[in-house]
């Protein structure tokens, strides 16, 4: 791989890359009898995060995310209570950081590399899910797709950073542990680090994009970015 003259602007997906949704696990259990159920919501919430987007229409994630647990309970027949949607979003609002996340930041920030975040959750009041957890000042900015009305991986989502920051999309570098995210914005002219966490690994297709640089820990990955790249130019 051919060696780049400056280092990437890092940016981070927040929402299971680097905030541990596991920890959502306990309410699925109580009201599906079956914490594995998380999973099953959470990818109908990223289906139905992209159906909107491609509709042309958009709710906050926040609000989706109580929507799809709302269908989800529709379709085992379980009824809710006022006081699962509550706990849903307090236990959204309070995810802790992944144990390989802090290390990961303290070194990618003493390599002196630019960090910042894009999240398909909304703003909102502060404390944010990333104070919350003890992550936030390690980003020079946090990112929400609200901004563009999209949800990720429409390439508005990555274009509207790279604006931002007034650099070219080819100078980001987006880490996820979602592969329909790295993927999409390599297609946007980013490029793409997938982190293969547990329920996450990439589509191997011709027909779509090899994450740039992957690794199924936050630390091995961090390693390899250092190693391309070694901080800016």
């Amino acid at each position: 791989m051919a060696v780049r003259k400056s280092a990437p602007i890092i940016v981070f997906d927040v929402n299971e890359t680097l905030l541990d949704i596991s920890t959502l696990e306990p309410l699925f259990e109580r009201v599906f009898g079956d914490r594995a159920s998380l999973r099953e919501w959470f990818a109908n919430l990223i289906l139905y995060s992209q159906t909107m987007t491609l509709c042309g229409r958009y709710t906050p994630f926040g609000e989706l995310a109580v929507s799809t647990l709302r269908m989800v309970a529709s379709l085992h027949q379980v009824a809710l209570d006022a006081s699962d949607i509550d706990e849903l979003q307090a236990r959204m609002s309070t995810m802790p950081a992944h144990p390989d996340v802090l290390p990961a930041l303290k070194c990618l920030r003493n390599a002196g590399l630019r960090l910042v975040t894009l999240s398909n959750s909304a703003s909102g009041a502060s404390p944010s899910p990333l104070e919350r957890a003890g992550l936030a000042t390690f980003f020079e900015r946090s990112f929400s797709v609200e901004a563009v009305k999209k949800f990720k991986p429409a390439p508005e989502t990555y274009q509207m950073v790279s604006q931002a920051l007034n650099v070219e999309l080819a100078d980001l570098l987006l880490v996820a542990c979602h592969y329909w995210d790295t993927a999409g914005a390599q297609a946007a002219g980013c490029l793409g680090a997938l982190l293969t966490r547990p329920y996450n690994a990439p589509l191997l297709i011709d027909e779509m994009p090899a994450p740039d640089l992957m690794a199924s820990e936050l630390g091995a990955l961090t390693e390899q970015i250092i190693q391309r790249w070694g901080g800016p130019a």
